[in-house]
């Protein structure tokens, strides 16, 4: 019987805090940037009292994003509908993009740090991956994170979400005046999860399609305490 052969690794940047990492953050970011862009948040987020951590960010393949006139970027899956979030994402990209993360923490592993010990981050369309591949996850990670983000393929996500999947805490954050994902959006994600029974800790700050420093403190905290409870 033929079996499909595994995506290939993606490229990454990779910061770690200290020698022999216990945890794993892997960061996915936004439409048409890199995972350089994300890595100066490192210095910001730690804190004295955190295990060595390995932060991973790695790049979204290169393709043609609808919205921005077929122009090639690096994204997680084209954008054909700016409009409607629940036609947003192409159904295709998710899937391939959620392989190709589910390889990086399978990578991750296999270096030593448990599923339980790995926390998958993103922001805005890394955000939507992120949320995409925890509802699927068979084995259960140790925190989800997406920052002015949503959830892609709703109706379908939701159906396919797995048993384990609810146990998985989340951190959520958004801008209320996101003029690229609307504040809505992300509070219909939220309430989605938490209508399939997870933990979410639901932030809303005066911004647009952005991060700040406020946001980084509550995230900081929440990670903390993700630290502390399988310490």
């Amino acid at each position: 019987m033929e079996t499909s052969a595994p995506p290939a690794l993606l490229e990454t940047v990779e910061r770690e805090t200290g020698p022999a990492p216990s945890w794993s953050v892997l960061w996915l970011h936004g439409l048409g940037a890199d995972g350089h862009d994300f890595a100066p948040i490192v210095p910001e987020l730690l804190r004295r009292d955190w295990p060595a951590l390995r932060f991973v960010f790695p790049h979204a393949p290169v393709r043609a994003v609808t919205i921005n006139n077929g122009a090639r970027m690096r994204a997680w899956y084209d954008i054909r509908d700016i409009s409607d979030l629940a036609q947003r994402a192409d159904e295709a990209g998710v899937d391939e993009s959620v392989q190709q993360v589910d390889a990086l923490i399978e990578r991750e592993i296999e270096r030593g740090v448990p599923a339980s010990r790995i926390l998958l981050a993103g922001f805005s369309q890394g955000g939507a991956i992120t949320l995409a591949t925890a509802l699927r996850r068979k084995q259960a990670l140790g925190g989800l994170i997406a920052l002015s983000s949503y959830l892609p393929m709703p109706e379908r996500l939701v159906a396919e979400a797995t048993s384990v999947a609810p146990s998985q805490p989340a951190f959520m954050a958004h801008g209320q005046h996101d003029p690229m994902v609307p504040y809505a959006g992300g509070e219909r994600a939220a309430a989605r999860l938490r209508g399939l029974g997870f933990q979410v800790d639901w932030h809303a700050y005066p911004m647009a399609h952005q991060v700040c420093a406020e946001e980084i403190d509550a995230l900081g905290d929440w990670m903390s305490q993700r630290f502390a409870a399988t310490a």
